[in-house]
């Protein structure tokens, strides 16, 4: 028996398949939701904040004393510089201020994720590190997109969809003259690390690095090496965490992931 017009019809139909399925398997990835969260915190901003009043920055990568930092949307205006953290997730969130992991509720599955609060405040502080603007003029943004829903209280700078614009609008008092604006957009430009795939692949292998406890890693202050420690008292009793070999003289503490 010829099995050939068999063995067609199947070739004909993996034809199809195939490239059907590695297109569900993107959409869904990590990697695209995060790309369409930011495209659409990117067109918002330009939709809704003034071009003449707020200048946004995309896409920022910034070297630090140990490795590098990926800020997602960099807003410089007169009114401060917003540092905005995009998080695209559905369902509903669970998180306090300071708790170091929040979570995620989907249908009857549950994730853990970092607290992004904590996420951008390493953002800020490389920024402010690259930048030569008076205290307090940096603000941490964190926004969420997608079909997500708070179900405890979140500080005003943790918003929903296209909250974060009225977030950054609700700074109505100038603490930067245009020329520290003009300055400050320059020194970003010029301290970021080319925009592009390999940028963008290097970063990741640093964040896998951070999270390998037999990686050998350095205090982003002082130098020394960091150790593994675990915390015994506190809300965070029991977690590991690390800290600066240098303690009590250097008290810098890197969460884990």
């Amino acid at each position: 028996m010829d099995y050939s017009p068999i063995v067609n019809e199947v070739l004909k139909a993996l034809w199809w398949f195939i490239p059907v399925a590695l297109l569900i398997s993107l959409l869904q990835s990590p990697w695209f939701k995060g790309t369409l969260g930011e495209a659409f915190v990117k067109l918002t901003a330009k939709l809704r904040l003034p071009a003449d009043t707020y200048r946004p920055i995309h896409n920022v990568t910034l070297s630090t004393a140990d490795g590098t930092t990926q800020i997602d949307h960099i807003v410089v205006s007169r009114f401060g510089i917003f540092v905005v953290e995009t998080k695209n997730m559905r369902g509903w969130i669970f998180g306090r201020e300071n708790q170091p992991r929040w979570t995620q509720k989907f249908h009857k599955t549950s994730f853990k994720f970092q607290n992004p609060l904590r996420q951008n405040y390493r953002h800020v502080k490389a920024l402010e590190a690259a930048l030569d603007v008076p205290a307090g003029a940096i603000h941490s943004v964190v926004a969420f997109v997608g079909d997500s829903r708070f179900k405890t209280p979140m500080p005003a700078n943790v918003t929903r969809k296209s909250g974060y614009i009225r977030y950054i609008k609700s700074f109505r008092d100038p603490v930067l003259s245009e020329h520290e604006v003009v300055t400050a957009i320059a020194k970003i430009q010029s301290s970021r690390l080319e925009p592009s795939w390999k940028t963008h692949r290097e970063h990741v292998k640093r964040l896998e690095s951070r999270a390998d406890p037999a990686a050998e890693k350095k205090c982003p202050q002082c130098g020394s090496a960091m150790v593994l420690r675990t915390a015994k008292r506190g809300s965070n009793a029991g977690q590991q965490f690390w800290g600066c070999s240098s303690y009590p003289k250097c008290r810098v503490t890197q969460n884990i992931t």
